[in-house]
């Protein structure tokens, strides 16, 4: 079976603390997942906030794909469930000021 978790840590903005991690669940095709990794992307850079951005394919695992199913995509900021189908920017905002 493939690995399908991408982590992308270039989203470093140099501030010196411990980036937060930042957990997209997602599948091929889902234009809610692009859209929801750009939004956590922007606003991460907006607040000059180090982000630890995981994307993990849910379709590579099938415990992952039963407990998802097409509820993708799905947000976890410092370990914890944030987010359902879409991510709201200023709730995100907060989310972020206070794992950081």
């Amino acid at each position: 079976m493939s690995d399908k978790t991408e982590t992308d840590r270039s989203e470093s903005t140099g501030t010196g603390a411990d980036p937060v991690p930042v957990t997209i669940y997602t599948r091929e095709d889902c234009d809610l997942c692009v859209v929801a990794r750009e939004t956590v992307e922007r606003v991460a850079a907006d607040l000059a906030v180090d982000v630890d951005l995981e994307t993990v394919d849910v379709d590579a695992d099938r415990e992952l794909a039963e407990e998802y199913g097409e509820r993708v995509p799905y947000v976890f900021v410092d370990g914890t469930p944030a987010f359902k189908y879409e991510v709201d920017e200023r709730e995100l905002r907060l989310k972020l000021l206070a794992a950081s």
